[in-house]
């Protein structure tokens, strides 16, 4: 139990969580800006021409798609990826669900392997994300949960991330019963009040090998 401003109103906190310290946050801002730029200067930088020629000869559109997103201390940002439906005007209100026709040929393979989502390790080099962390939201979507979820906005506590250990638990992407976020905030929640180094290079390398053998709520 703590007390912190906001401005300059005083206010009891009963949660402390370890990313609060000046040295655990520092950790975790140099191990991402090192991760990012590694990704970013050895993957994305021969990846992107690819998939711009294929994402654009399959579909008319954009090769990133962009939605707004709310991230650490719910401050939005725009959250970046390959874009891997054709153009929709739900596509900020409407989650991808198990055989949804908006999904191209190419978007079916990249979402499988997560491919479509490393364009977000650019999000991490700016400091929007952090390479693990709670999965943001779009924003229609928590503004239902931040009062229908128990806890829901500590997941806000910290940076959200790319993969995390909601994801890796097999809690990704749709959410089909109410159990579903339910169980994704409660593991949100535990990765913000255990966070530790080690727990994320866990994460990461749990990330890769799912990514691998393909995931079944990958689409």
């Amino acid at each position: 139990m703590f007390i912190e401003l906001y401005e300059t109103v005083p206010v009891l906190n009963l949660r402390r969580v370890p990313l609060d310290t000046l040295f655990a946050r520092v950790v975790k801002r140099t191990f991402d800006i090192f991760f990012s730029s590694l990704v970013i200067i050895t993957v994305l930088s021969w990846l992107t021409p690819i998939m711009y020629v294929l994402i654009k000869w399959e579909s008319p559109g954009n090769l990133y798609f962009k939605q707004k997103r709310h991230g650490l201390k719910r401050k939005t940002f725009w959250c970046y990826k390959f874009r891997s439906m054709a153009p929709s005007t739900d596509a900020d209100t409407k989650m991808a669900t198990k055989g949804d026709m908006r999904v191209t040929r190419v978007g079916r393979i990249i979402r499988k392997t997560s491919i479509d989502e490393l364009p977000q390790f650019i999000n991490v080099f700016l400091g929007e994300m952090s390479v693990v962390g709670p999965r943001p939201h779009m924003e229609l979507h928590t503004e239902d949960y931040e009062v229908s979820v128990d806890k829901y906005l500590v997941r806000h506590f910290v940076k959200p991330g790319i993969t995390g250990l909601a994801q890796i638990k097999g809690y990704r992407g749709e959410v089909g019963e109410k159990k579903d976020i339910l169980n994704r905030t409660k593991l949100d929640i535990f990765y913000v009040e255990k966070w530790t180094l080690w727990l994320d290079i866990k994460i990461i390398v749990q990330t890769v090998i799912n990514a691998i053998r393909g995931e079944e709520n990958a689409y």
